[in-house]
């Protein structure tokens, strides 16, 4: 199964991830990543670079982070998602929100 992003990157939107990912399968919007089925090889290289430990293989989701396996899949295939394959500064005020539990109320993807 493939590798997901889930609620801890909500609002802080670290990118060290995408740097390492072989197969350029993550996509961004304003406040989050995730990371596109279709294109994941379960390679996991990307999870020991996130800072917040947001990114699991879909598998071993827990019941919090079940909907975020749809949800990285809906994204990915949003219109308004972007490719993303360089790492980028972080949300300005994600050191605020890195410790933040249920931020998904915060999501926002493009329209």
């Amino acid at each position: 199964m493939p590798f997901i992003v889930t609620e801890p990157c909500i609002q802080c939107k670290y990118t060290d991830c995408v740097e390492v990912c072989p197969m350029d399968c993550f996509v961004e919007g304003p406040n989050f990543v995730a990371i596109d089925p279709t294109g994941c090889i379960d390679c996991s290289v990307c999870v020991p670079e996130c800072p917040v430990d947001a990114i699991v293989n879909a598998s071993e989701a827990n019941d919090a982070q079940r909907p975020y396996i749809e949800l990285n899949a809906r994204l990915a295939r949003h219109p308004g998602a972007r490719s993303i394959r360089q790492r980028q500064a972080p949300l300005p005020d994600h050191a605020q929100w890195r410790e933040v539990a249920h931020k998904g109320e915060h999501l926002r993807w493009p329209d």
